[in-house]
């Protein structure tokens, strides 16, 4: 079936479809990409840390969110990085821009986990 044709799927069908893609993305990022491999493990010990260490629900809310996007921000690096390499698989000057644009966005968010994370657990 082509794209096209489940632009036309509505309700519970459409969100089933959507539900099945999500969980190959999820598989992919978790079979193809050791760094999506490694934040997962920091989420599997840092928000079970969260529920703990958090005095509040904001706290809680603030310390896991801050987690799990680092997994949204790698996902989406992983997959420009797929679509790169499949549009430009030689060498070339904005696809290294646009990888280490994304790879970027990764490192701000874990420093925006770690500021955040800082923030609530030290008074």
């Amino acid at each position: 079936m082509s794209a096209a044709e489940f632009k036309g799927k509505t309700g519970l069908v459409r969100l089933w479809n959507a539900l099945g893609y999500s969980r190959d993305g999820l598989a992919a990022a978790w079979k193809n990409e050791a760094a999506f491999r490694e934040e997962v493990l920091l989420a599997a010990i840092a928000i079970p840390l969260a529920f703990y260490l958090g005095k509040t629900g904001i706290d809680r809310a603030l310390l896991i969110g801050s987690i799990v996007l680092i997994l949204i921000v790698e996902i989406l690096n992983s997959a420009l990085e797929a679509v790169v390499d499949k549009a430009s698989p030689e060498k070339h000057e904005l696809a290294k821009r646009a990888k280490d644009m994304g790879s970027a966005a990764v490192l701000l968010s874990l420093l925006n986990a770690a500021a955040i994370w800082a923030c609530v657990l030290w008074p």
